[in-house]
């Protein structure tokens, strides 16, 4: 069983003295940059000239540079920005300040793991990433308790980076959930497979084909909308509680009849071949490959797939539903 590490595990003190540069200032970013600073750590900003997030920023009291100053005055640099772009970035304005000593840390192993950031071999590369959005992330710290955390090192030029990276997980609360330690080629690897097969693209297909399949059968596309993307959630969030157990000791007799017998003929070998498949992409960089291409070349057929994607007959009738739902209102 993996070891989970808490507060008592982790030294926030040596991050005392150090400055830490939060570059960018979206989801991760800001719950990030508030979190170290309301834990006493010494924080500063990195956006490019002309950021929209200027303002959110300093409206929350944080000191914002552009990148190359806050890389320049920063003994650790977070880079919290897209995948994509986080090789253009660390190249013009990072590596230049790369000191011997600084610390370079991710919360997502990509560009390390496929080689689109090769850092120099006297700076600390570790990684601290959160298994929850930004606003949990924030919400969590401020109510006192956190969300749990991955964290990893892929260079130890100081000898100390494993300490440093548990310093700067406990900074954002994730020592008061718990944080267990990977590699930045697992936690890759993982992450996307996690992304591309269950979480994002299995499920979205499954929603899609669901809906689909009984819209073609006569049946009204607002039912098929509560029974095959609503009540997801209720499903979920079971799941998230105790576990699979939890879910089917909570559901009626007759749906767990259903899942265990209708379950793995959905599921079927042929999709868990197609499973291992995706993840030989993953692992072989074959995925990594094809997504940088596509971005280098202008994101044409993402912005393509993207659109068609939003035209779904399922977001149509989503749309109009949720506009009645007085609840959803308050959320």
């Amino acid at each position: 069983m993996a070891r989970m590490y808490y507060d008592s595990d982790a030294n926030l003190d040596l991050l005392n003295g150090k400055t830490v540069a939060i570059i960018g200032y979206g989801s991760q970013g800001h719950a990030h940059a508030l979190n170290l600073k309301d834990s006493g750590v010494s924080v500063i900003v990195g956006l490019y000239e002309g950021s929209r997030s200027r303002s959110k920023a300093e409206a929350a009291g944080l000191t914002v540079q552009p990148v190359a100053k806050a890389a320049a005055t920063a003994d650790l640099i977070m880079i919290l920005l897209p995948d994509e772009v986080q090789r253009t970035v660390y190249t013009e304005s990072i590596a230049p300040h790369l000191d011997a000593g600084k610390i370079l840390a991710f919360a997502h192993g990509f560009n390390i793991n496929f080689a689109q950031i090769v850092p120099p071999d006297d700076v600390d590369v570790v990684m601290v990433a959160p298994k929850g959005p930004g606003h949990l992330v924030r919400r969590t710290y401020e109510q006192g308790q956190g969300v749990p955390c991955l964290f990893a090192v892929y260079q130890d030029a100081s000898g100390q980076a494993r300490d440093r990276a548990m310093a700067y997980a406990k900074g954002i609360g994730g020592t008061r959930a718990g944080i267990l330690e990977t590699t930045f080629r697992e936690e890759t690897e993982t992450d996307l497979f996690g992304e591309q097969v269950v979480l994002c693209g299995g499920l979205s297909e499954l929603i899609k084909s669901g809906f689909e399949t009984l819209v073609e059968a006569g049946y009204q596309p607002e039912l098929a909308y509560f029974e095959c993307l609503h009540e997801v959630k209720l499903i979920v969030d079971l799941i998230v509680e105790g576990g699979l157990a939890k879910m089917r000791d909570s559901i009626s007799n007759t749906a767990e009849y259903g899942d265990y017998t209708r379950g793995p003929r959905i599921i079927t070998d042929d999709t868990r071949a197609e499973m291992r498949k995706i993840l030989k992409e993953i692992q072989t960089g074959q995925f990594a490959r094809e997504f940088v291409l596509e971005n280098m070349s202008g994101s044409a057929g993402f912005n393509a797939i993207r659109r068609r994607e939003s035209e779904h007959p399922v977001e149509e009738v989503g749309k109009d539903l949720r506009a009645m739902f007085s609840w959803l209102k308050k959320v």
